[in-house]
């Protein structure tokens, strides 16, 4: 009786493919890029070779991500400003309609 010969190793992905599709979700949707870019330089490394679509993916997620959140953060304190805005007119006003400096304010 013959033993069976052991299956063939499954080929090692050089990561190449993955750190394309990197950087289109680091466009699309930042966070999933970083994390698609990074198992893909992982792949690359292990293969021993460079990937530069993976690192351009990871940098391009960061980036984006931190233009986020400033944009985030720009919005929050816009959005408190404008509402304070009006809760201190409406405050000092009371309720109705009221024109202060060239802007409408309707408090109820």
């Amino acid at each position: 009786m013959t033993t069976p010969a052991p299956a063939p190793a499954a080929p090692v992905s050089d990561g190449k493919t993955l750190g394309v599709v990197g950087v289109i979700l680091a466009i699309l949707i930042p966070l999933v890029g970083l994390i698609v870019s990074i198992v893909a330089r992982g792949q690359s490394k292990k293969a021993g070779v460079s990937n530069g679509a993976a690192t351009a993916g990871i940098v391009i997620s960061i980036i984006l991500m931190v233009l986020g959140l400033i944009a985030a953060i720009a919005f929050a304190v816009g959005g408190a400003a404008l509402f304070g805005g009006l809760a201190q007119v409406c405050a000092e006003y009371g309720p109705g309609v009221h024109e202060v400096g060239g802007v409408t304010y309707t408090c109820g």
